[in-house]
């Protein structure tokens, strides 16, 4: 077994923290200019999924760092073509279905490699269907799956009608991009008409791509271990291990870590320091992706419930950590009735996290048009006054 290099630096836990939240946009000053699209650029991946309380998840990962940046801003910044009329990010498989920057296309050419040379598909596809989808986008332009002849064949969800089939299995392909929602329906279009030309290429091998989003998620995480970083695009461990001398990340030890772990050198210049964010996260973002890591970083243990039987449900449907001070304080299971945001379910740490739940729930109230905040149940009775107080 070959040596681990030695560590460049020796971080405590409470240094790794905080270089992590930097890198996550939680500590320091964002870059408030860039926004929307800085945030993503950032991030390097935004995961996207179908779940609406709040808001949806992609709208609330700039909003927990920039903010209240209006929800209809957040969509116009993703799909808004630049001043040539190109898309400044697409939709692909990251960490999950995720929106990606468009500079990010050739990274994943492995994947769509992969894709291209899967032998067996969840859905059959009929001859012709996805000639004729192609076909139909070249002559037609831009389309939704409604647009190209129905998503679904009248059965259940899952039950996709062919052109459904072939224009998704043509975008894990990368011959069809997905650049705009509309109504939160894809909008397909043919990459080599979408994508910008000096990035529509698979000319970077496999162990280039896997190196450049190693040293990609390297730099989001700020600092990580081996599955950490694996976890960010969903690499295998032993992918990462093939190319991460060569990323440019640094080996460093963590105190408290029970494992190797490897740094952005850019993280560890200067120490992390500023104005930390008081607001409430989405279970989908990237900051929490991981439980171990959350486990690690925060002594925080979170899992989305929204798949689990509501009777064994403890923290509520889409549970949101509350992060205050650098902390993981408590979590809210939000709603809305009407102009009210309701806290379904309140769960706090500590009486130190009333006052920045508070505060958070005030916000988030504000930023998606409501007036009133209702707390309909709390896990610790005796601190109801004071959160009732605090939320005046």
């Amino acid at each position: 077994m070959t040596a681990l290099p030695k560590p460049a630096a020796e971080l405590s836990a409470d240094e790794a923290r905080r270089t992590a939240l930097r890198a996550q946009g939680f500590l320091g000053t964002p870059d408030r200019r860039a926004g929307v699209r800085g945030a993503l650029r950032h991030l390097g991946a935004v995961q996207l999924d179908t779940i609406s309380v709040l808001a949806r998840s992609h709208e609330l990962v700039p909003y927990a760092r920039l903010g209240a940046v209006g929800r209809t801003a957040v969509d116009r910044a993703y799909w808004t073509p630049d001043a040539r009329g190109l898309p400044t990010a697409f939709e692909y498989w990251s960490h999950a279905a995720c929106l990606l920057p468009i500079e990010e296309w050739p990274h994943f050419a492995f994947r769509r490699r992969a894709y291209r040379n899967r032998p067996q598909w969840h859905h059959d596809l009929p001859d012709g269907a996805y000639e004729r989808v192609i076909h139909q986008l070249r002559t037609e332009g831009p389309l939704t799956a409604t647009e190209l002849g129905g998503a679904k064949n009248g059965g259940e969800w899952w039950d996709w009608s062919a052109s459904k089939v072939a224009v998704e299995r043509a975008l894990m392909h990368g011959e069809v991009v997905c650049v705009e929602r509309r109504g939160w329906k894809r909008v397909y279009d043919l990459a080599e008409r979408a994508v910008p030309a000096e990035l529509l290429h698979d000319e970077l091998d496999d162990r280039e791509c896997l190196r450049r989003l190693v040293r990609l998620a390297g730099r989001s995480l700020g600092v990580g271990t081996r599955a950490d970083i694996a976890d960010y695009h969903r690499l295998k461990g032993e992918q990462v291990d093939s190319v991460i001398a060569d990323s440019g990340l640094v080996p460093v030890t963590v105190a408290g870590w029970d494992r190797a772990a490897w740094a952005d050198p850019a993280a560890l210049e200067t120490p992390p320091r500023g104005r930390h964010r008081t607001t409430l996260l989405s279970p989908f973002d990237s900051l929490i992706w991981e439980r171990a890591r959350t486990e690690r970083i925060f002594g925080f243990t979170h899992r989305l419930e929204a798949y689990v039987p509501k009777p064994k449900r403890v923290h509520g449907y889409f549970a949101m950590p509350l992060l205050s001070g650098g902390r993981l304080l408590g979590r809210v299971d939000p709603a809305r009735d009407g102009r009210t945001l309701v806290a379904k379910q309140v769960s706090l740490e500590s009486a130190k996290a009333v006052e920045p739940m508070a505060r958070a729930l005030r916000e988030a109230a504000e930023w998606v048009g409501c007036d009133d905040v209702r707390v309909e149940r709390l896990d610790r009775p005796e601190w109801a006054a004071a959160l009732t107080a605090a939320l005046r």
